[in-house]
């Protein structure tokens, strides 16, 4: 048996370690761009280090969608700029598009995330959309990102809503790894799992529970404190290992079918794959017990836990069919729970899932 596992090539996180990355950034060249959409980068021009490195590097901004057309202008950049390095900043699709850009320039990326709502920071792989949206295909590259930087501080600052999102993403890593784990499912490198990477994805779900709630509170006042830096670690650092070399399942993929339909699209990824994960409980008679613990979690910190939360109130049969069919097709991650997922199961799912928050909510009101 021979397993694989994927780590960054350097992770470093704290108060203010924006102030490492111009010396992080000296060992990959003297020339790079910089991918960071216009409303980031005024966002960031607050903090003085930025205003003294950035000059150096040539900006580029994001349009906001990881699509093709996008990644092919910014590749052309970066040819253009002779660029020596990558730096991507932002969120999750601004991030991901800088690593296929840095990927088929063969360059190395440097990742500084503004805000904790995903686990693509470290991984090698990325979602490509297309322009209205709708996920396309999951992209790999040749390596994971050289170094990943996150500032605590500025992720404290940003919206609260971002951090319960990444806290939506990184609940599902244990339960897909350990799918994946039972079932001898490949990861997201094509091999098995490693030890390690089932471990961390443990760690990963036990540090949401125990750390999520305060560390939504210390977010909502800005204030940097050990529950959220254990929360930002676990949504960046430890759901990244955890479902790029545990694996992932049945909630990536009902996040996919979710984004089939334009009516989702107002939503950010960790909302839907928290109510992908909601629904994928209610599909293996061991994971019974987890079904209050994980409903009560989303609900502290107001995830999803109804389709109507989802912008799905009154889903049609039409729709519910879309999005099962999409969750369902062929090389889906779905399939990672074994070989007798159908549509219609998707669809009994996601109803029992709606159902339950429904139930949930009238009887605290």
């Amino acid at each position: 048996m021979i397993t694989k596992t994927l780590f960054p090539g350097r992770y470093i996180q704290g108060y203010r370690a924006i102030e490492r990355l111009q010396s992080e950034l000296v060992s990959f060249g003297q020339n790079g761009i910089c991918i960071v959409t216009p409303t980031t980068w005024q966002r960031l021009q607050k903090c003085k280090l930025f205003q003294e490195i950035i000059p150096a590097i040539n900006l580029c901004y994001f349009n906001g969608e990881c699509c093709d057309e996008e990644i092919n202008r910014l590749a052309l950049e970066g040819r253009k700029q002779k660029a020596h390095f990558v730096v991507a900043i932002g969120g999750g699709k601004a991030i991901d598009t800088g690593k296929i850009v840095a990927s088929r320039l063969n360059l190395p990326v440097a990742v500084v995330p503004t805000i904790a709502s995903t686990d693509a920071p470290c991984s090698a792989c990325a979602v490509v959309y297309d322009t209205s949206g709708a996920v396309l295909r999951v992209e790999y590259q040749k390596n994971n990102p050289n170094l990943v930087l996150v500032d605590s501080q500025i992720i404290s600052e940003a919206p609260v809503r971002f951090l319960a999102s990444g806290m939506g993403d990184a609940l599902a890593t244990w339960f897909e790894a350990e799918s994946c784990r039972r079932n001898k499912a490949t990861n997201e490198a094509g091999e098995l799992g490693s030890l390690t990477a089932y471990s961390l994805a443990r760690l990963c779900y036990d540090t949401i529970l125990k750390y999520g709630l305060e560390a939504y509170k210390s977010c909502h006042n800005n204030q940097v404190t050990p529950a959220l830096e254990a929360v930002i670690e676990a949504n960046t650092l430890l759901s990244g290992l955890g479902f790029e070399s545990g694996g992932l399942a049945a909630a990536h993929s009902i996040h996919n079918g979710l984004s089939s339909l334009a009516k989702t699209h107002g939503f950010y990824h960790g909302e839907k794959v928290a109510f992908g994960l909601l629904a994928s409980l209610f599909l293996r008679e061991e994971t019974k017990r987890y079904i209050d613990e994980v409903f009560t979690f989303c609900e502290s910190i107001r995830l999803p836990t109804t389709l109507e939360d989802i912008g799905l109130r009154n889903i049609t049969r039409e729709e519910l069919v879309q999005i099962a069919t999409r969750a369902c097709q062929h090389g889906e991650f779905i399939h990672h729970e074994g070989n007798d997922i159908t549509p219609q199961v998707v669809i009994d799912l996601l109803l029992m899932a709606d159902q339950e928050g429904k139930r949930r909510k009238s009887m605290r009101l």
